[in-house]
């Protein structure tokens, strides 16, 4: 058993050789450290892009129609197809797996009120454009969009912090008209902005509102919906096909002709991103190993030097009744306290780094409206998991092939040993 007189005598060993000892602990705590620090820049790395996503659910799906490349049933090719109700119809009522949709009608407009206005953009869309965009509208800052203004063809709208602080200087405009292109939008709401990635976001319409004014009472350009109950994404991709193949029917063109209907998957590009940064973090996390290996090679040569130092210390020990075992047991348990003293030490400064913002503000030093690849450097608990038992196993690896050079030592050549 580990008893406080052999912690004493490890301690004692240590304090003998303190500059080789902090040397080859800096070098454990180092490669710790940079472990950490990898790991929580692939976390800054996919928090970052993932942020730019996170204004959009992730079973998403968005169609736009397109331009036919081939004839199909004695029609020609070259048609344009265009969106009306008959699709926002299928889509809402005619497909069980869609949970929420909106159409999207999108008007670039000078917004004014008072002396004061600005070049943004009118986005016509329906009230659940909220779920679908993850449109949050905090408490006290009005509310969204609902389905008596999409049915009335109100004009209302939700406009966005930039416009609240640009147009009316600290005012409250909530029931207050802004003026679109000369037409009156009264604010009933501010949505949160702060997670999107838009450095121009617009005002939310009702898009039967923005249709009348912008497109002649008919027709929009983009539907948007997302998809309740299927998981995996072989059964995504069979649904998308399934919707490709029914808004064909309902337009009449071939469903290989992909240029006719332009479909975005969001869930194929969250599995893509997925995959990726999985290979990016295992990437890291080979290159944080191998540079703690690097350390635990230092602290092996180290215990390897000791126990040659030690040799005559170890052949008295054997020779008044020591076992292999305890032997074994000293150097392993020397080895495994330098390692775990040390790397905790570059564990604690990596987690604080990465903890403190040091990562985000100066080695990522970029303005965040402009730059979102990087955000919240964090690593993670199983992470931390993961560095303590890497370094017991790397103490244990690292003292096993003195330690069983230690037990082979035979008393008496010991004894002879300068």
């Amino acid at each position: 058993m580990f008893d406080f007189d052999s912690l004493r005598e490890i301690l004692a060993t240590i304090g003998k050789n303190k500059m080789r000892t902090a040397l080859t602990g800096f070098a454990v705590a180092w490669g710790i450290f940079m472990l950490i620090i990898l790991l929580a820049s692939g976390n800054g790395l996919k928090n970052g892009v993932t942020s730019n996503f996170s204004n959009r659910a992730q079973n998403s799906v968005t169609l736009w129609p397109g331009w036919t490349s081939m004839p199909y049933q004695g029609l020609p090719s070259n048609r344009r197809i265009s969106f009306d109700h008959k699709d926002y119809d299928l889509i809402s009522n005619k497909i069980p797996e869609v949970e929420y949709v909106s159409a999207r009608v999108t008007q670039n407009v000078t917004i004014s009120y008072g002396n004061e206005y600005g070049a943004w953009r009118l986005e016509g869309v329906s009230q659940d454009a909220a779920h679908i965009n993850n449109i949050k509208v905090k408490a006290g800052d009005g509310r969204f969009l609902n389905k008596l203004d999409v049915d009335n063809r109100r004009k209302v709208a939700v406009i966005s912090p930039e416009m609240r602080r640009l147009l009316f200087k600290g005012e409250e405009p909530f029931g207050k008209y802004v003026i679109a292109n000369g037409i009156a939008f009264q604010v009933i709401g501010i949505y949160d902005d702060s997670d999107m990635f838009n450095n121009n976001p617009p005002a939310y319409v009702p898009f039967t509102t923005a249709q009348m004014l912008y497109n002649r009472g008919w027709g929009f350009r983009q539907i948007d919906f997302t998809v309740k109950g299927i998981t995996k994404l072989e059964d995504n991709k069979a649904f998308v096909e399934r919707v490709r193949k029914q808004v064909a029917q309902l337009h009449k063109f071939d469903p290989a002709d992909r240029s006719a209907l332009y479909i975005r998957n969001t869930a194929e590009d969250v599995e893509m991103m997925s995959q990726l940064f999985f290979v990016i973090n295992l990437f890291l996390g080979v290159i944080g190993i191998l540079s703690l290996m690097a350390g635990v090679v230092g602290v092996g040569n180290i215990m390897l030097i000791t126990v040659k130092e030690r040799t005559r210390e170890i052949g008295i020990r054997k020779a008044i009744g020591a076992t292999p075992a305890s032997v074994l047991r000293l150097i392993i348990f020397e080895s495994i306290m330098i390692t775990t003293a040390a790397g905790y030490i570059g564990l604690v400064i990596g987690v604080l780094v990465s903890e403190s913002g040091v990562l985000e503000n100066f080695i990522f030093n970029f303005p965040q409206e402009q730059f979102t690849m990087f955000r919240d450097p964090r690593v993670d608990l199983d992470a931390a998991f993961l560095a303590t038992f890497v370094l017991v196993l790397a103490g244990t690896i690292a003292g096993l092939i003195p330690a069983l050079k230690a037990t082979r030592v035979k008393p008496i050549e010991a004894m002879r040993a300068e």
